[in-house]
């Protein structure tokens, strides 16, 4: 799952070294982040019960995505202006209260039973969870001290995979086992939906109870506020990185979207009982993560991101060429290889910014809208060609992860090449 990059933020005096409890805080954006992983990831399961419920195409199917991700590049710079006007605790609350409403939606939507309005419940629900990002984040790097702020956001970010590796076989329980009985009825999603509202309720009322330390924004603002973008992208690992980022999320989101009705066919097996598997695709990219941590402790990103770019379109390929059980694990791999991706893609493009680090990181988030654009044009091309075709497009998209691991970032020095450890895993 893609996470918007840190924000800057000042930290308040008394939030390093005053022997302060922050462990309730911890534990509720802990929760945060497990929901944010489980409602994302719960759309993998969305995506084959809308085609079978509303009869779609791959390419129709794949809209819940669209919308979903669409938001990103909509809503993460007005994010950023809405928490700075009403503050990070605020922010929390509301992305929570948005996301709820966003849930809730889906009841109506499924006594109506119209695709178009579970299409929009889902694009408000993103906007909750783009709000919740923009807000979250900063607050995890202050609440405790400085030198274990990012073992302390790897930990989190951690559990928050759980809530990905958790959503496939939650979906595959309560949504996708309900799919034989309830045929073109949406009601099996009705009630799923209307729990996760009232327990995303619930913690908006925890948040906003929570005494948690003020804090303010670094900001956009002097100069860096007075750079043109245009200036901004002539950084070429930031312009390069930009498209790295988008085609990444475009072949995470996308090879994950059709996963389930991909095992169902090579197992020749019910959606609820493939998208079982599912599950494991998201557990190889938390397993991944927290492997990753330590390994970047030692190797260079760019050679890290080359192996795994290389595995990844490896395993796609064996697996479209080959036949049941086989094309399955290897394709549940990719998970493993994408673990690390997107920290390390964002560090490279952010390296060497300065002062401009602030305008890049929001640039970059927009670029997550990736997981819209590859998913569509994927279903697109199951629709109207083949499986074996269709991968190719996740395949051309880590080639070009390739090319920015080998050449697309440069380094303007062996310092710059080396990049620190730490700023890696806080991306984690």
């Amino acid at each position: 799952m893609a996470n918007i990059p840190l924000q800057n933020v000042a930290s308040p005096e008394e939030a390093s070294g005053d022997g302060r409890n922050y462990t309730p805080a911890l534990m509720s954006l802990a929760v945060l982040y497990f929901m944010m992983g489980l409602l994302t990831c719960l759309n993998d399961t969305l995506v084959p019960f809308f085609k079978k419920g509303f009869t779609l195409s791959y390419a129709e199917s794949s809209l819940v995505q669209f919308y979903f991700f669409l938001t990103y590049a909509v809503m993460s710079v007005p994010a950023g202006k809405i928490v700075e006007r009403i503050g990070y605790k605020n922010g929390m609350v509301a992305g929570f209260s948005i996301a709820a409403l966003g849930a809730l939606l889906f009841y109506p939507a499924s006594v109506i039973h119209q695709y178009y309005l579970f299409l929009a419940a889902l694009f408000v629900l993103a906007v909750g969870i783009v709000l919740l990002q923009v807000a979250a984040n900063p607050y995890i790097t202050i609440l405790g001290p400085a030198q274990t702020a990012s073992s302390r956001l790897t930990l989190i970010q951690g559990i928050g995979s759980l809530g990905t590796t958790a959503a496939p076989v939650f979906g595959a329980h309560f949504i996708l086992s309900r799919l034989d009985v309830t045929g073109s009825s949406s009601a099996a999603v009705r009630y799923p939906y209307l729990g996760i509202a009232l327990v995303l309720l619930v913690i908006a009322f925890a948040v906003k109870s929570l005494s948690l330390p003020r804090l303010k924004s670094g900001g956009t603002g002097g100069r860096e506020q007075e750079v043109n973008v245009r200036n901004v992208l002539k950084f070429r690992n930031l312009k390069f990185g930009i498209a790295g980022l988008f085609f990444y999320v475009g072949a995470e989101v996308a090879v994950g979207t059709f996963l389930t009705n991909y095992i169902s066919e090579k197992l020749h097996i019910g959606e609820s009982e493939a998208n079982g598997y599912v599950a494991f695709y998201w557990g190889g990219m938390m397993a991944g993560r927290f492997l990753g941590s330590w390994l970047l402790k030692f190797l260079r990103p760019q050679a890290v991101l080359c192996c795994c770019t290389c595995a990844a379109m490896a395993l796609i390929l064996l697996s479209v060429n080959s036949g049941s059980i086989i094309a399955v694990w290897t394709m549940i791999g990719v998970g493993l290889c994408n673990s690390v991706m997107f920290a390390i893609i964002f560090s490279l493009a952010i390296n060497g910014l300065g002062e401009y680090s602030t305008l890049g990181s929001g640039m970059l988030s927009t670029a997550i809208a990736g997981g819209a654009v590859i998913s569509y044009l994927q279903g697109y091309l199951i629709d109207h060609y083949s499986w074996q075709l269709s991968f190719t497009l996740p395949v051309i998209c880590y080639g070009y992860i390739l090319f920015y691991a080998v050449n697309g970032y440069k380094a303007k020095s062996k310092e710059a090449a080396d990049l620190s450890p730490a700023f890696i895993k806080t991306e984690l």
